[in-house]
């Protein structure tokens, strides 16, 4: 195996193995969205949304659900990550790192945009830029092997 194959497979397990931690930030999301792992989250949601005042029972419970759908949303968009990346895009076919790139920049800048549109700034800077970063990086370090083909 030579030095450009090393380096693809090393970005491409970097890929999938991103995928596979967030999706265990995805069954947490939804199964432990109340504890230690999201307090500086939730803090700074009861601050932007609640001045600061704790969840009330009811809002709770929104939460809770809301939290539950949208960590199954994450679950589900990265276990297709994940096959993206152990399938086509180890193939390199080029399709798939087009539907990669386009899945992450679509969610993250939906996600975002809304997220500061309601002034929950925090979302973006503890959420989304990690996740951009962290699977960015190994699209863009790639990008060499999807444009030649």
């Amino acid at each position: 195996m030579n030095r450009d194959e090393k380096k693809f497979n090393f970005w491409q397990r970097w890929l999938t193995y991103a995928n596979v931690m967030t999706i265990g930030v995805g069954l947490l999301v939804a199964f432990a969205g109340n504890s230690f792992f999201f307090e500086l989250h939730n803090t700074y949601t009861k601050d932007v949304f609640l001045s600061g005042n704790e969840f009330e029972p009811n809002i709770l419970a929104l939460k809770n659900w809301l939290f539950g759908i949208i960590g199954g949303t994450i679950v589900g968009f990265h276990l297709l990550m994940v096959m993206i990346s152990e399938n086509s895009f180890k193939k390199k076919e080029p399709w798939a790192y087009k539907t990669m790139w386009l899945g992450l920049l679509s969610w993250f800048l939906i996600d975002s945009g809304i997220s500061m549109y309601y002034s929950a700034i925090h979302n973006v800077v503890l959420i989304n830029i990690v996740a951009l970063i962290l699977i960015g990086i190994p699209l863009v370090m790639t990008r060499k092997e999807f444009n030649s083909n």
